[in-house]
């Protein structure tokens, strides 16, 4: 089993708690770096929301 598999088991169910948390992390990070990073850091967000798999649509995206 990968890491990423183990992971994601470990998730399972608990996928919006794990979106809000990486999502804070990022917004932390970005505060700390003057968002110097704000587009890698972006990516990175939408990787593992990408990762954790279908989520609800929300307002702001299309």
């Amino acid at each position: 089993m990968s890491m990423l598999d183990k992971l994601k088991s470990l998730l399972q169910g608990h996928e919006d708690q794990a979106r809000q948390g990486v999502g804070k992390a990022g917004d932390a990070f970005n505060e700390r770096t003057q968002n110097k990073y704000q587009s890698q850091v972006d990516t990175a967000q939408q990787k593992i929301d990408e990762q954790l798999g279908n989520r609800p649509p929300t307002d702001d995206q299309p």
